[in-house]
Order: structure tokens, then C-alpha cells, then sequence
């Protein structure tokens, strides 16, 4: 196939990454620049490519033999596997510098006297042309744009203009991800990721990008997002938000996960985004904040799967089968009497998933629970929640109070998230990080 010399980013993105013996190394998810001097044109340093295993590792511009239309090929040697950091004066193409408003100088016509220059029109960048110099270099060249919120026929966006990189103004490290910066492009790049993954990506953008984008991303999908990043990193993007906006995004998140975030907070501020969220989301959530962080009660969510004797086991089935409910959670049914809603009537019991899967639809979960299993209480221990969990092989409990009533219900992941160090998202999973050469 033809080696292309010049190529716009957004065809990039996506593109299979070919080691030199053959094999598919991962897939490329971004370009890295670095801005230089007014009058000279990015420099492009490497490639954000992603790994099989979701990690995102940064492969230098010297290592690439040859760019074709359906993948990119490396030259041998050694690939360094640290998950990718930008560093200071580092951009993302897709994550920084599209969407980013730059003013475009005119065109001066043939004939045309110089005499006061007209100032710069306003354009939204949609993508960026790296080219190949005769120093096998690669620079940025060209942008592709469109007049900034400009609206065609039917509401159609505006025609897009390939301006050369000598005819931008205003674009540069001041001016990158500054709140004026649109984010769709990047929410719509992220649409079909996980959370986690999207998480990662949002830590490599620079902060003012980040909270660009959080503002952009719905509440559902930024709730969930949150949920995977680090407890600063939460409350720095929930703090800069709108206080009734971060309390919607407050009350899209799982109660448990709401009140890590807020035990992050000032007591006064948790307070101020407690009093805008729904009475119905905030009173489980301040429950949880009555007990210490250490303990049961601390870990535990008060939504598992809660059901009266009464029901069926297909009815039951039907509950663990919701998408929204992790597997640790789905895998253990809580059966008490009413009401069911934590702090619940008497507690019964439980069933787990697998005996279930041994009964007919028709049979009620009163005939299958299991009474003998301990339970654990809100003041216990981490460590004697780990203990519980060794001992009886589950991955998720039971949390009852001493009145006999079910406050929730502690899973493993929850578990793990607190034993593990606060770092353990920036830590690879074999090595401790290293900076890249």
C-alpha cells in the first residue's frame, strides 16, 4: 500500500499499530504534539496507542516506518509499556486541539495592498494535517475548520475550510483547553468506551479539557465516570461544577460512591450539595456518612437486591439480570420482611444466584433461603469484612443492624477499592511506573 506523507489525525484515530515481526500491538487513540514558537508549526513527538489490555502507551514519532491508509507500521525495537502521561508542553491532537476556537488570518489576494491587517476570523477547529519533512520530522500543516457556531440550511453546520498552519492565530499552550473550547468531539470519541477506560483518557487532558468535558458529558455517563476516578479528582471536577448541576450528577451516582466523594469535602460543602439533591437520593447517602469510613457501614451500598419472601425465583432471576448492577452485587439476593428498602423490615436470609439458576421459575425465594449465613455489622472492621468474605468464599454480604433490620449490603470491589493504595489507578499492573524516555 502507499505510504502517505501527509494525513489528517481523525483517519488516524482507530487505525491498527503493526509491530516489524507482523503482530497487532494495539490501535492508535491519539497523536502528541508540542507547540513551538508563533510562526513555526507543532512538532509531532509520538502516538497514544491502546494496548489489548485498555492500557495507553506512548510510541515516539522515530519508531514509526510508515503510515498506510488501513494501519501504521513500527520499526524494531524496544516498546515501552508505562501506561502514557503527557508531560508539561505536551498536546493531544484529538484531546486538546479539536474543538479549540482559533482566529484564521484572510487570504491576501493577488494585487492586493497591505494596509491594516484585518483581524482574524473566529473558527472551530475540526481536525488537524501532520506532514512528514524531508528530515522525517513531522509537523502539524494544515487545520481543518468551520465558522464557529456557524448554521447552514436545516441547521446544518457550517462548510469546513482547510487553512494553512501560517494563517492561525491564538492557538497555543495559554490558549489550549481554556473554557471557550468546545468537547464535542472528544464526548462523542468516548461514547462507546467503558467508564474506566474513559476515566484514563480524562486524566491524560489537561485540567480545564477535563472539566470541558465533564461538563459536556451527560448526568448518567458522568456519574458513572466519576465513580472510576480518584477521590481528589472527583471533587475537583464536582466542585467546579454548577451547584445544581453536581447535585444531579450527585444523585445519578450510586449512594455508596456519592458518599466516598462527599466524606472528601469540608463538612459545610458536603452539606450545600446534600440540601439541592432529592430528599429520596440524599437520605440513604447521609446514612452512609453517619458510619466511619473504615467499617462496614462505611463500604457498604444500601441498594442491593431486596426482595420479600413472596417472590418468585424468575421474578428474582429478572432483578439479577439488571445491566446496572455490578456482578458482585447481582450475585446474592437479599429476602426480608416489609418494607424493603433499606433499613428494611426483619431480615430473612439470603439466595444466592447459583441456587436460584437449581429452581423451578414458579418457587418462591422463601423456600430457598438461606438462613445459616452470618451477617455482617455496620461497626465491623475492614478487616474482619475480609475475614467474612475468606471465610465463606462470597463477594458480596449482608450488613444488619442489631435490630435485625438489613442496612445494605458490602461488595468486593468496594472492598478492594479501600484496601488497594489511593494511587493504585496511576500504578501498571506488573511494575510501578517509570517516565518514558
Amino acid at each position: 500500500m502507499a505510504n502517505l506523507n501527509k494525513v489528517f489525525v481523525a483517519r488516524l484515530a482507530g487505525l491498527p499499530v503493526i509491530g516489524p515481526d507482523g503482530d497487532d500491538i494495539g490501535r492508535i487513540r491519539d497523536v502528541v504534539v508540542t507547540m513551538r514558537s508563533r510562526n513555526q508549526p507543532p512538532r509531532v513527538i509520538g502516538l497514544v496507542v491502546e494496548l489489548p489490555t485498555r492500557r495507553r502507551i506512548f510510541v515516539p514519532m522515530l519508531r514509526v516506518a510508515s503510515i498506510e491508509p488501513r494501519s501504521v507500521t513500527l520499526v524494531s525495537g524496544t516498546i515501552n509499556l508505562h501506561r502514557f502521561t503527557s508531560r508539561p508542553g505536551e498536546n493531544l491532537v484529538l484531546g486538546a486541539l479539536v474543538d479549540s476556537i482559533v482566529g484564521v488570518e484572510p487570504e491576501q489576494q493577488p494585487g492586493e495592498t497591505e494596509n491594516a491587517p484585518a483581524r482574524p476570523t473566529r473558527f472551530q477547529v475540526v481536525d488537524v494535517e501532520i506532514e512528514r519533512q524531508r528530515s522525517r520530522d513531522w509537523l502539524v500543516s494544515r487545520l481543518a475548520t468551520r465558522p464557529r457556531r456557524s448554521r447552514g440550511p436545516l441547521g446544518r453546520r457550517g462548510p469546513v475550510a482547510i487553512v494553512a498552519w501560517s494563517r492561525i492565530r491564538g492557538l497555543d499552550d495559554d490558549a489550549i483547553g481554556t473554557p471557550e473550547h468546545g468537547a464535542a468531539s472528544l464526548v462523542e470519541q468516548y461514547a462507546d468506551m467503558r467508564p474506566a477506560d474513559v476515566a484514563h483518557a480524562l486524566r491524560e487532558l489537561p485540567e480545564n479539557r477535563r472539566l470541558e468535558v465533564a461538563r459536556t458529558l451527560h448526568d448518567e455517563r458522568l456519574a458513572d465516570i466519576l465513580q472510576e476516578l480518584p477521590h481528589d479528582e472527583q471533587t475537583e471536577i464536582v466542585t467546579r461544577l454548577e451547584l445544581e448541576r453536581a447535585a444531579d450528577v450527585l444523585e445519578a451516582m450510586e449512594p455508596d460512591d456519592a458518599a466516598d466523594l462527599l466524606g472528601e469535602l469540608p463538612a459545610k460543602d458536603a452539606e450545600s450539595f446534600l440540601e439541592r439533591m432529592n430528599p429520596e437520593d440524599s437520605a440513604p447517602v447521609r446514612r452512609l456518612l453517619s458510619f466511619d469510613a473504615d467499617t462496614a457501614g462505611g463500604l457498604m451500598t444500601p441498594e442491593p437486591i431486596i426482595l420479600s419472601p413472596q417472590t418468585t425465583v424468575a421474578e428474582a432471576l429478572a432483578h439479577c439480570r439488571n445491566p446496572d448492577l455490578s456482578a458482585a452485587l447481582a450475585s446474592l439476593v437479599f429476602v426480608v420482611r416489609s418494607p424493603t428498602a433499606t433499613p428494611t423490615g426483619r431480615y430473612l436470609g439470603c439466595v444466592h444466584i447459583q441456587a436460584l439458576l437449581r429452581e423451578l421459575p414458579s418457587t418462591m425465594v422463601a423456600e430457598t433461603v438461606d438462613t445459616s449465613l452470618s451477617t455482617l455489622r455496620p461497626t465491623d472492621s475492614v478487616e474482619s469484612v475480609t475475614r467474612f468474605f475468606a471465610t465463606y468464599n462470597l463477594v458480596c454480604g449482608p450488613v444488619v443492624d442489631d435490630e435485625g433490620h438489613l442496612l445494605g449490603a458490602v461488595a468486593v470491589d468496594d472492598l478492594l477499592d479501600h484496601m488497594l493504595p489511593e494511587d493504585w489507578r496511576d500504578m501498571d499492573l506488573h511494575d510501578e511506573r517509570e517516565a518514558r524516555p
